[in-house]
């Protein structure tokens, strides 16, 4: 590892510290490939304990789409912070929104005991905003897909 790269699986910890997102909205669990600035393949365990299931749907658990958009995002935010030197001192106060979803389509249903795993190609990066191509697959199926648009801001 050099002072510009993340040993990868990228684990909780790592992750913590460059998302916002905690319990019960933290959807991504681990990293496990990354091109810095071009790709991500990260995952989400989609447990029967997920608060979400409680009410979606009683006796048949499914993971709402929102939250599979949700999942991507985080991903495509992971993808612009470990693209950054591993000793980078970050801004505690900057965030980066989910300002845009386009395109979005829904294959399949996620369950529980599902692995969703999130694959986010950067499209392109512009003044603090950048544009992902994002898929979701379970296994070999495709299960969602999106184009998100993420800007960063400081708090």
């Amino acid at each position: 590892m050099t002072a510009t790269s993340y040993t990868l699986p990228v684990d909780i910890t790592t992750i913590h510290k460059l998302l916002p997102h905690r319990y019960p909205f933290l959807l991504v669990d681990r990293v496990i490939a990354l091109q810095p600035n071009t790709s991500i393949h990260a995952y989400k365990n989609v447990s029967v304990n997920e608060p979400f299931f409680q009410g979606h749907f009683p006796g048949h658990p499914v993971m709402p789409g929102v939250l599979i958009i949700e999942a991507l995002a985080q991903a495509s935010g992971l993808l612009v912070g470990l693209s950054q030197p591993a000793d980078t001192v970050r801004d505690e106060n900057a965030l980066y929104y989910l300002v845009k979803v386009d395109r979005a389509r829904f294959n399949r249903i996620v369950e529980a005991g599902d692995r969703l795993d999130l694959h986010v190609r950067m499209k392109r990066m512009l003044r603090g905003m950048g544009l992902f191509d994002a898929r979701a697959l379970v296994g070999d199926i495709e299960v969602a897909s999106c184009e998100i648009m993420c800007a960063g801001r400081s708090a």
